[in-house]
């Protein structure tokens, strides 16, 4: 389907590698929002969708999840971000930028206009116009919602996800309206013979070619996600995205309600399990884990 943009492929490395760089990370809240227990960890049953969708749930039993982002300081690179949060619009009237499926799907949400990242950045004397980069997961709202602050960035995005999303509609997760901006991105081909194998994943690239950010596969709950490897001065961080929504699912298999591709989804359980395996002392964020958010450092 025809987009306002034009995305190319990606020519990695990006511009600003330094051998043995180190990151600092900077976990971003830009809300909070509530769902039923069975949205994140699903019920098994000819009824369990009736509690995936929150019907007949008492409002007391749902759970807080985070919006997040991730601010990246590269040593040579500059400021970059991992995926966007939410939009500040969102605060104000959510249907505006998440559309009335939207709306459906994220509920009691709780932000305010100054949580947006491009505030929160601001207040760290950063403007969007230095930001030269942003990795998407995916581009799903809750992590691409406010693409439209950042027009001088490069995106990356998997060649995988742009199609679904390009393609999709807003019963498939995509508000298409978010993210269709004639923007620079750069479109990552998992499938090409440059892909890597990287510590229990089947296909990484390094971004910046000095092994400091790479991206890594882990498609399942959207056709093309990706999740990213940091090397901080603190140790090695995952920043696992909606691969897993809660660490449960990597304790015990349980799984979120809606997935695209559930064998997908499970290979890349299993990619994130080897990969703790081979990095035990790696520290892992998962996408929707409020606990987990909780017990973050303010950066890395």
């Amino acid at each position: 389907m025809a987009t306002a943009a034009e995305p190319r492929p990606a020519e990695l490395p990006l511009p600003g590698g330094r051998e043995g760089a180190k990151v600092k990370l900077h976990p971003i809240l830009t809300a909070t929002v509530g769902g039923p227990p069975a949205w994140f960890l699903r019920e098994e049953g000819r009824m369990a969708w009736r509690k995936g969708l929150g019907l007949g749930v008492p409002k007391d039993q749902w759970l807080k999840s985070p919006i997040q982002c991730f601010l990246v300081e590269h040593p040579g690179a500059g400021p970059m971000l991992i995926d966007t949060g939410f939009h500040a619009s969102v605060a104000v009237k959510p249907r505006s930028n998440l559309g009335t499926f939207g709306t459906v799907i994220y509920r009691d949400i709780d932000m305010r206009p100054e949580q947006a990242a491009v505030a929160q950045l601001r207040a760290r004397g950063i403007e969007h116009s230095s930001l030269r980069t942003v990795v998407m997961t995916h581009l799903h709202p809750d992590h691409a919602s406010a693409i439209a602050d950042y027009p001088e960035a490069t995106f990356l995005v998997s060649s995988a996800e742009w199609e679904a999303a390009a393609n999709g509609g807003q019963r498939d997760g995509y508000v298409k309206r978010q993210f269709d901006h004639g923007f620079d991105y750069r479109l990552i081909d998992f499938d090409s013979q440059a892909a890597n194998s990287f510590a229990g994943f089947g296909r990484a690239f390094d971004v910046f070619g000095d092994g400091s950010v790479r991206v890594v596969f882990t498609p399942g709950h959207t056709l093309g996600h990706m999740s990213v490897v940091l090397q901080t001065a603190k140790g090695e961080v995952l920043v696992a995205g909606d691969a897993i929504f809660m660490h449960r699912t990597l304790e015990d298999d349980h799984l979120p309600f809606l997935l695209a591709d559930e064998h997908l989804f499970r290979r890349s359980l299993r990619e994130i399990r080897q990969y703790r395996k081979e990095t035990p002392d790696a520290l892992i964020i998962p996408g929707h884990d409020w606990e987990a958010w909780q017990k973050l450092d303010a950066s890395y």
